[in-house]
């Protein structure tokens, strides 16, 4: 088995899939890939360097670290939600097509039978995740919703880079399978916040219509946007994603006191 590597994980579903009927599912799954083909095209990314993994009502797609992930959170999530819109024009509503996106990042392993590691689970859990489907279904204008995982968000997305609006983005938190207390961030481009999110006040999942008969244990709950910016204070080395920039030491944000007395 080779050595794990790191990559990006994007995850692509199709909204109400199971619920169609075997000839639109066939047209939908032809659509669904050359809307995310022509989305790569769009965003100048190369198709040629993803490894993609059908899932049947959606693909999952495995990238290297030379892939912009700034770009996949920006430009491709753009480029999806306009292919979709063109769709959505000549479709009928028997063969309307909305897209659930998530991304995440981490080590994959390859083995003779495909990729494997926790970081694809992750992205698989996120793209499921009952608090993705409610802010889609409380979106009728919306032909895709997106989540990220924390670390996606705090390495990218606050960071407000071209394409990436951060202010547009909601938390929440999941509970779920392996996943607990795991904090995922929510977009639903066309919207100024993702509707449909449990009420911030709430310590508790608020249910949606849509899983009002769900379990009392909860998947998914709102809360509040902490500071996207607080006070870091770390000992030891960081590195920058997608770059070989490392930097090692102490990194301190405020004053740095040493043994009583202020350093600057």
């Amino acid at each position: 088995m080779a050595a794990p590597t790191p990559h990006s994980i994007m995850v692509v579903d199709i909204e109400g899939f199971g619920k169609r009927s075997n000839p639109v599912q066939s047209s939908l799954r032809d659509s669904m890939y050359e809307v995310v083909r022509n989305a790569f095209a769009d965003a100048h990314l190369s198709w040629t360097d993803v490894h993609p993994q059908d899932r049947g009502d959606g693909i999952l797609m495995l990238l290297p670290p030379s892939t912009s992930i700034v770009a996949l959170a920006g430009e491709l999530v753009r480029a999806l939600d306009a292919g979709l819109r063109e769709k959505a024009k000549i479709f009928t509503a028997t063969h309307a097509m909305r897209f659930r996106v998530a991304l995440h990042q981490g080590l994959c392993q390859r083995d003779s039978n495909g990729w494997v590691g926790e970081a694809i689970n992750t992205a698989s859990r996120l793209v499921d995740a009952q608090v993705l489907r409610d802010a889609l279904a409380a979106a009728p204008t919306a032909v895709l919703a997106f989540a990220v995982s924390d670390e996606i968000y705090r390495g990218v997305i606050r960071h407000d880079y071209r394409f990436v609006d951060s202010s547009t983005f909601g938390p929440a938190v999941l509970n779920v399978k392996e996943l607990r207390q795991e904090r995922v961030w929510i977009q639903v481009p066309g919207y100024p916040y993702p509707p449909g999110l449990p009420d911030e006040a709430s310590a508790d999942e608020v249910p949606s219509r849509d899983s009002q008969a769900r379990s009392a244990s909860p998947e998914g709950r709102h809360v509040a946007r902490p500071d996207p910016f607080p006070r870091v204070e770390q000992s030891g080395g960081f590195f920058f994603h997608g770059s070989d920039v490392r930097v090692t030491g102490d990194q301190v944000a405020g004053d740095k006191h040493v043994r009583g007395r202020r350093e600057l």
